[in-house]
């Protein structure tokens, strides 16, 4: 296998001007590069990417915190991360936390041991104070979906309230009127968010607030509210789930209880995860634009390391998608 020595002594040149053509630190007459090039070419040589990102003082990897990596919602987010930052030549290490916080701190503390140039930090939202002392003292991270109160770290969110606004609406139009909420964590920005939108709409109807139950953005979560909630004496006719996973857990606990949707239960999540086009019915849901946070993401991360400044909050835009999971109520 070729050495750099290898490769200076059959163009001629230093180890150290090798060294420094590879890495940009310099530029050299055209002769010069040619000769190195086709060195490199001739020896097939292949440079030591550790040695190469240790002499720069940077990995080219960006980290990637997130609370469950098989939610499609996060796997999703996560493929466009990786395509953003791969164009520009960074690898992407993902860590998935589960939601505990001691597994959020020791990501964290793979940017303090410099493991990774920088940190996309999607936290499960279940206790803030926590995470903000674990990030306390970070500037080189982005947080992506859900906010940390009290952080000066660069924000990429979506229009949350406006989304859960305009699945309150929809229902509302339909003709419902009882109306449940199955909602994330009950620490969660965005799960607060999301119901203050909701309820907001429906008081400016006329009505009183929806009963919420909260619960993890777990499937089986999901069916576990929707029971609660379909057994009460005056079940609802609508459910608004904060997420697609728990609308589809809703889903599943309708069916066993030989309800159907949307004729014995209208349904509305929230993400737009790419099955949920294609499930039966197809479900009504908030769309997010997973992609475009991705990549936005990674564009806020990248002028950080630049030695910029992006802005502080982001926020996108969300678009309500009328699919087959809401129809008027059978008493309507």
């Amino acid at each position: 296998m070729a050495t750099l020595k290898d490769v200076a002594r059959e163009a001629g040149v230093s180890p150290a001007a090798v060294s420094r053509h590879l890495n940009g630190r310099i530029t050299f007459p055209q002769k010069t590069r040619e000769r190195i090039d086709a060195a490199i070419e001739r020896l097939a040589y292949h440079p030591n990417l550790t040695a190469r990102r240790l002499s720069l003082g940077r990995t080219r990897v960006i980290g990637v915190v997130l609370p469950d990596i098989a939610n499609p919602f996060f796997s999703e987010m996560v493929a466009e991360i990786e395509r953003s930052g791969s164009a520009q030549g960074y690898d992407i290490s993902i860590w998935s936390t589960r939601g505990d916080p001691r597994r959020e701190e020791a990501a964290a503390g793979r940017l303090r041991e410099a493991h990774v140039d920088g940190l996309i930090f999607a936290s499960a939202g279940a206790d803030p104070v926590a995470l903000r002392r674990t990030l306390t003292g970070l500037d080189r991270v982005v947080l992506l979906d859900e906010d940390i109160p009290g952080t000066a770290l660069p924000k990429v969110m979506v229009e949350n309230m406006t989304g859960a606004a305009a699945a309150a609406e929809h229902l509302l139009t339909l003709g419902h009127r009882e109306i449940a909420i199955i909602a994330g964590p009950a620490g969660s920005s965005t799960v607060s968010d999301r119901i203050a939108g909701f309820q907001t709409a429906l008081l400016a109807a006329g009505l009183g607030p929806a009963p919420v139950h909260y619960a993890d953005f777990q499937r089986e979560a999901g069916r576990r509210a929707a029971e609660a909630l379909l057994a009460l004496p005056r079940r609802p006719t609508a459910i608004f789930a904060c997420s697609d996973e728990l609308a589809i857990g809703a889903i599943v606990a309708a069916r066993a209880m030989q309800l159907e949707v949307p004729r014995d239960l209208s349904l509305v999540g929230f993400d737009d995860i790419s099955y949920a086009s294609v499930l039966g019915p197809a479900l009504t849901t908030v769309r997010q634009p997973l992609a475009q946070m991705g990549q936005t993401a990674v564009d806020r991360l990248l002028s950080l390391l630049a030695g910029t400044s992006p802005p502080l909050l982001t926020r996108l835009k969300t678009s309500l998608v009328v699919r087959d999971t809401t129809a008027p109520p059978r008493r309507a």
